[in-house]
């Protein structure tokens, strides 16, 4: 198993326990506010938590912060910028082109990033977390600001990171989404995980 939860808990949601192979997509829905998003952000260590996490059996607890959260990346709905230029959001010693041709923008490293449309952020910022090759990818609303054309786009390159061996926790509140990119999907109720099956509210 990739990525195994255990016991995962804020203080406002869990216990959870989940587990994620490599390859695979679980999806995450439910009601606004029943906390999905302060799932991933616990996964990532973002937040102050408490649980038995492990990355190819290896504790959380023995891994640097910084190593974690790049092995296991976050994408969250809004993203934040350090700095104006695209180019400057990822390591020189990164091949950013062919992740920018991937996500439509071919030519953006010199760019603004205020130049750009809310849809053109959310796909540099899923760019940008793709750069650092983690093994897991947390995607929270990956395709809501996008048109169609788009999530097309964006659902293949996720597609392609599955097919690599990357494990993809997906909240996304489009049921078809689901259904196209997840082998089972978890409904989050109150800050629980329900089995999968159950609908959502």
């Amino acid at each position: 198993m990739l990525l195994q939860i255990n016991d995962l808990r804020t203080k406002l949601i869990g216990p959870i326990d989940l587990s994620v192979d490599a390859g695979e997509c679980v999806a995450i829905m439910g009601a606004s506010g029943s906390g999905k998003s302060l799932f991933l952000r616990a996964v990532a260590d973002l937040d102050p938590n408490s649980g038995d996490l492990r990355l190819i059996r290896q504790n959380r607890s023995t891994i640097p912060a910084n190593d974690w959260r790049r092995r296991v990346g976050m994408v969250p709905a809004e993203s934040g910028w350090w700095t104006d230029r695209v180019g400057d959001h990822f390591d020189p010693e990164t091949a950013a082109e062919p992740l920018l041709e991937k996500i439509g923008l071919p030519h953006a490293l010199d760019w603004q990033v205020m130049r750009l449309s809310t849809g053109e952020r959310h796909r540099l910022a899923i760019a940008r977390a793709l750069a650092l090759k983690p093994q897991v990818l947390l995607l929270d609303e990956p395709t809501a600001a996008l048109d169609e054309p788009a999530t097309v786009m964006i659902e293949q390159l996720m597609r392609e990171q599955l097919d690599s061996g990357v494990a993809i926790l997906l909240v996304t509140h489009d049921r078809q989404q689901a259904a196209r990119m997840a082998v089972r999907t978890h409904i989050m109720e109150r800050g629980q995980l329900e089995p999968p099956g159950k609908d959502a509210a």
